[in-house]
């Protein structure tokens, strides 16, 4: 699969990535999780028709899930399944993991969001990431170095 995509110019194989929850997150620790779907799910992510915006991750009973993320289904999807774009998809994760995600979500503040959606050869794979809430000063302080670093990118150019 790989000499494929570098023969269509594609070198990444991102699907989505979560901007937002680089925004207002500190990513702490990433996990790579596979993800169960459905077929028309799968036809939906090969045209890019998903979001990652408002999604996150529960764990609850030992497994954990991908909630509110939204894959919309095709026009020319089949008319006898009943295709449900907000469903809760289960995310496939070792024990241990798992256990460190509960554990360490139980502490204050840390929480579980989804980040990325990508191609693994013919495999849907998600980022999973453990993170903390950023206060509004951070996030102030981080577009300032944002900006300084795009300005000074500008006058190392011309100079």
């Amino acid at each position: 699969m790989a000499k494929r995509s570098k023969k269509n110019g594609k070198g990444d194989s991102s699907i989505v990535v979560n901007k937002k929850a680089r925004h207002d997150y500190h990513i702490d620790e990433s996990f790579e999780a596979g993800l169960s779907l459905a077929g028309w799910e799968v036809k939906s992510l090969r045209m890019g028709k998903v979001q990652l915006v408002d999604s996150y991750v529960l764990l609850k009973d030992g497994e954990a899930w991908l909630i509110g993320a939204q894959i919309t289904p095709l026009d020319t999807a089949s008319t006898h399944v009943v295709a449900d774009p907000l469903r809760d998809r289960k995310l496939l994760l070792h024990r241990r993991e798992l256990a460190k995600l509960f554990s360490e979500t139980q502490q204050k503040g840390h929480t579980c969001i989804a980040t990325k959606l990508y191609w693994k050869g013919h495999l849907v794979k998600c980022q999973v990431a453990l993170a903390r809430g950023k206060k509004e000063f951070d996030k102030r302080a981080a577009t300032k170095e944002r900006e300084w670093n795009i300005e000074k990118q500008r006058v190392m150019h011309r100079g």
